[in-house]
């Protein structure tokens, strides 16, 4: 497995991110507008993961105060699951906050993503109030970690 860190212009990440937005679309259900718009924004800090030079997953860091860096856009091609994808993921996202300074890394799921709550409770994420646009909305899970 190969990491490259690169920006949301990839066009590997692009289409990840194509296929995870064609997933959420029945785990979103009615609000898949509501969240689509909070996920087509420029992000300068993208990482894919490859094997075999095939994109197999990507995750994304995105600023959300001085201290604090917000996970985005974490999924894994349905093929290559439970191969640790996820995993390398989101600790070179977390290596990243390090580099960039950050204190904590928030993020946010829904409730329906249980592999994904459990992969972010194996990592020390632990619950926490929805923040920013996820306030009052009752199929988000928001969950933090201290880096």
């Amino acid at each position: 497995m190969q990491l490259v860190r690169t920006t949301s212009d990839n066009s590997d990440f692009k289409m990840l991110t194509q296929m995870f937005d064609t997933y959420l679309i029945d785990i979103d259900g009615d609000e898949k507008d509501f969240f689509a718009q909070y996920n087509q924004i420029y992000l300068k800090n993208v990482v894919v993961c490859y094997e075999d030079a095939l994109p197999v997953g990507c995750g994304a860091l995105k600023t959300y105060d001085s201290e604090t860096g917000e996970i985005k856009r974490m999924f894994v091609h349905p093929e290559h699951r439970n191969k640790g994808v996820a995993h390398l993921v989101l600790e070179e996202l977390e290596r990243w906050a390090e580099e960039l300074h950050f204190t904590s890394c928030i993020l946010e799921t829904s409730f329906k993503l249980e592999n994904a709550i459990a992969l972010y409770k194996k990592f020390g994420y632990q619950a926490m109030p929805n923040y920013g646009q996820y306030i009052g909305v009752s199929s988000s899970v928001c969950m933090r970690k201290n880096i």
